[in-house]
């Protein structure tokens, strides 16, 4: 059933949802959410609650369509329309000039480290050396997957981009004072 109502204004949950819809097809929201945390929570990490309410409202904008079951659980089913196809291409040919966004911890303690004990700051940078090693794992696991399908090359680049990242963030940790001696 495909209703058009004014179009909503979009955000990245709505990219995200339009996105995977177009990529995999068909999908129920407990699809999207499991597609969500094999890959984009990696990077984009967001309430996955919000990809229920999310479908719902791009359906009822005529951005995607929705196909209920009648009986059982009745799980919903949404697939993308033209008009979805669209606003998600509008979308990917307008490219982002907008910061990344980093939220770490780690980072806000050292910030202020100059309060620290120097063990203390060695601590902190030996918790978080391991934080991003088992990244680098998790990385390295998505990489295989995918390099193994062969047919998600944008996906792998991402899983590339985060192995580099994390890469370069372990070396910055390893260089700061007193962690070579902790």
């Amino acid at each position: 059933m495909m209703r058009t109502v004014s179009t909503p204004e979009l955000n990245p949950v709505s990219y995200v949802v339009l996105g995977l819809v177009a990529r995999d097809g068909p999908s129920t929201p407990y699809e999207l959410k499991a597609a969500v945390a094999r890959g984009i929570a990696g990077f984009w990490p967001f309430p996955h609650s919000q990809i229920y309410s999310e479908a719902a409202r791009l359906a009822e904008a005529g951005l995607l369509t929705e196909e209920a079951e009648s009986a059982g659980r009745r799980r919903r089913t949404y697939a993308i329309t033209p008009a979805g196809q669209q606003a998600l291409a509008a979308w990917l040919a307008e490219p982002s000039r907008e910061r990344p966004q980093i939220r770490s911890l780690g980072m806000l303690q050292l910030y202020f480290g100059e309060f620290a004990r120097p063990e203390d700051r060695a601590a902190l940078a030996a918790a978080q050396i391991e934080v991003h090693r088992e990244m680098i794992g998790r990385y390295q696991e998505i990489r295989a997957v995918l390099a193994a399908r062969g047919d998600r090359p944008w996906q792998l680049r991402v899983a590339e981009l985060g192995l580099a990242q994390v890469t370069a963030i372990i070396k910055e940790w390893e260089q700061l004072p007193g962690v070579q001696d902790a």
